[in-house]
C-alpha cells in the first residue's frame, strides 16, 4: 500500500475526524480557547511550573562519573579486608555468580589506600580525594547503594531513565515535564561531557523518550560553539531567521489546531529557543567572564573542554535558572588493565582533575546562597569488587570488577542531611548490612526534593502510564533534612 495513503488513513480515527471538522473543530476549539486563556503551558511547555507539594530543592546538579568509581578505595573503609588481602575469595560469595571479568577462585584485596574520618561526623574517606575532605560537613554519603545491572549501558539506563533499555524519558526529562524551567531563554535540561567520550548508555541518558521532545536534554560543549547548528548558516542574517521562524509558526500553528500533536507545540517551542539561544547560550557558557580568583579554585581554563570547565558551567546555568544539569565524566572504570585505570596511581589522577571542581562547586553554591535548594549528587552506576579483576590477577597495577550488589555516591545541598553517613556494608564488601538503597529508591528521593509523589508524575504512552521509577521505588526519609 502507499505508505502516505496509509499514513491518512491512520489519521482518519474519531478523534482526527473531530478535529478536521471545519472551522470550528473541536481541535480548534480547544487551542484557541488555551491560547485564549493565557495558560503557559498551552504555547510553551517549558514554562515554569509549581510542585504538587513543597519542594526543598528547585533545581538538580548530576555528577556523573561513567565507568563505576572504586568505592572501597573512596568512602567504604574496609580494615577486615585489608587485613584479609591476597586470601582466596570465600566460596559463599562466588556460586552461582557471574562477573564482568573474572572467573576461578580470586583473590581479595583490601585498598592500597590510606582512610581517615573527616568533618563533625567524622565521615571516612580516603588519600584519593583530598579536596572533599573539606567539604565533608556539606556531604550526605549513601554506602548502601545497589543496582540490578553489572554491565555499563543498561545500568547507566537504569539510573538514568529507570529501565535498562533504550526508549524511556531520562531523569532530566521527567524533572522538566514536571516544572518548566526558570529562564525561558535557556534549555531546561543541559548535558556537558568531558574526558572525550559519550557515557556507554548513549544520548537516551539525556533523552526524552517517549514525551514530548521539547523535555530532552540540550548537549552543550565548553569548547567551541557550545550548541551545534543554533548558530545562523552563511549568508543568513538574524532578521532573516526571524522571519523564517514567524512563517513556521504560522504554519506548526495550523497544524496544532487541526491534529492537536503535542510534537507540533514541541516543534514551535524549539525553534523559538533556539533563536534565544543564539544570545543567551553563548553568554552564560563564557567563563572568561569569572574572576582569576574562582577559575583557579575549580581549575577551570577558559576555551578548554574539560570536567573542571563543566563544573563552574553547571552553576553558571543554575544561577541562570536551568532546572537540571547532568555531568558525565569518562573514565572511572578502574579494571587495572594498565596505569591509568589502576587504584594507584591511575585513581590519584583521576580525583586529582575531579575533586577540586566539585568541592569548589559546592562552596561557590553555598557561598551564592544557592545550596539550600540545589541537589548535588555524586556517583557512577554501579560498584567494584572486593577481589581482583581476574584478568590482572598477576599484574602490579591493582584493578576491580564490575559489582552491583554493593556501592556508594554522596549527595549535598537540596534539602538531604549535611554531614551523614547512610548505610554499611559488612566487614569484606560483599553485601550490604543496613539500610539498602537502590537505584530506583534514590529516583523516587529526588523526585521527592522537587516536590513530586514519584508514583504520580506519569506520562501515558500506549495505553499505560509511565513514570521514572517504573513500579517501584521508595523516598528514603532519613536522607531527608
Amino acid at each position: 500500500m502507499n505508505p502516505v495513503y496509509q499514513e491518512k488513513l491512520q489519521l482518519r480515527t474519531r478523534r482526527q475526524f473531530l478535529g478536521n471538522a471545519g472551522q470550528f473543530s473541536l481541535g480548534a476549539i480547544a487551542l484557541q480557547a488555551l491560547q485564549a486563556s493565557g495558560s503557559p503551558a498551552a504555547v510553551n511547555p517549558l514554562a515554569p511550573r509549581h510542585s504538587p507539594a513543597p519542594a526543598k530543592a528547585k533545581r538538580v546538579i548530576y555528577l556523573h562519573m561513567s565507568g563505576a568509581p572504586p568505592h572501597l578505595d573512596l568512602f567504604d573503609y574496609k580494615p577486615e579486608l585489608v587485613k584479609r588481602d591476597g586470601q582466596n575469595c570465600p566460596d559463599s560469595e562466588l556460586k552461582g555468580r557471574t562477573f564482568a571479568f573474572t572467573t576461578g577462585v580470586p583473590k581479595l584485596m583490601g585498598t592500597p589506600r590510606s582512610f581517615q574520618q573527616y568533618g563533625k561526623a567524622g565521615l571516612w574517606m580516603s588519600d584519593a580525594c583530598p579536596n572533599f575532605h573539606g567539604i565533608a560537613d556539606e556531604m550526605c554519603v549513601v554506602r548502601s547503594m545497589f543496582t540490578d545491572q553489572f554491565n555499563h549501558a543498561p545500568a547507566e539506563l537504569l539510573l538514568f531513565t529507570g529501565h535498562t533499555r533504550q526508549g524511556r524519558p531520562s531523569m532530566g526529562s521527567w524533572v522538566t515535564y514536571g516544572l518548566g524551567t526558570e529562564n525561558q531563554d535557556l534549555p531546561g535540561f543541559v548535558c556537558l561531557i568531558s574526558s572525550g567520550t559519550q557515557p556507554s548508555g548513549g544520548q537516551g541518558l539525556w533523552g526524552s523518550g517517549f514525551i514530548p521532545s521539547v523535555y530532552q536534554g540540550v548537549q552543550c560543549r565548553s569548547q567551541g560553539d557550545p550548541v551545534l547548528f543554533t548558530s545562523n548558516p552563511a549568508g543568513m542574517s538574524r532578521e532573516q531567521r526571524r522571519r523564517t521562524l514567524d512563517a513556521l509558526r504560522e504554519l506548526n500553528e495550523q497544524q496544532a489546531a487541526q491534529l492537536g500533536h503535542p510534537e507540533t507545540v514541541t516543534r514551535i517551542a524549539q525553534y523559538e529557543l533556539a533563536y534565544r539561544m543564539q544570545t543567551s547560550v553563548p553568554e552564560v557558557m563564557d567563563i572568561s567572564r569569572e574572576t582569576p580568583a574562582m577559575l583557579e579554585a575549580y581549575g577551570a581554563q577558559p576555551g578548554q573542554a574539560s570536567f573542571a570547565n563543566n563544573c563552574l558551567l553547571a552553576r553558571r546555568l543554575v544561577e541562570q535558572g536551568v532546572r537540571f544539569v547532568q555531568l558525565f565524566d569518562w573514565g572511572w572504570d578502574f579494571h587495572g588493565t594498565g596505569v591509568d585505570n589502576g587504584i594507584t596511581e591511575g585513581l590519584t589522577k583521576k580525583m586529582a582533575a575531579t575533586d577540586k571542581p566539585v568541592a569548589a562547586l559546592i562552596r561557590d553554591l553555598k557561598q551564592r546562597g544557592l545550596l539550600d535548594d540545589t541537589l548535588v549528587i555524586w556517583g557512577g552506576e554501579f560498584g567494584r569488587t572486593p577481589f581482583r579483576e581476574g584478568r590482572t590477577a598477576a599484574s602490579p597495577v591493582l584493578g576491580r570488577d564490575h559489582y552491583p550488589d554493593c556501592f556508594s555516591l554522596f549527595m549535598a545541598g537540596g534539602g538531604v542531611k549535611a554531614g551523614f553517613d547512610y548505610g554499611s556494608t559488612d566487614e569484606l564488601g560483599f553485601h550490604i548490612a543496613e539500610n539498602k538503597v537502590h537505584v530506583h529508591d534514590l529516583q523516587a528521593t529526588l523526585m521527592h526534593l522537587l516536590g513530586f509523589d514519584h508514583e504520580r508524575l506519569t506520562y501515558r504512552f500506549q495505553g499505560r502510564d509511565f513514570r521514572l521509577t517504573d513500579i517501584h521505588g521508595h523516598v528514603v526519609k532519613d536522607l531527608l533534612a
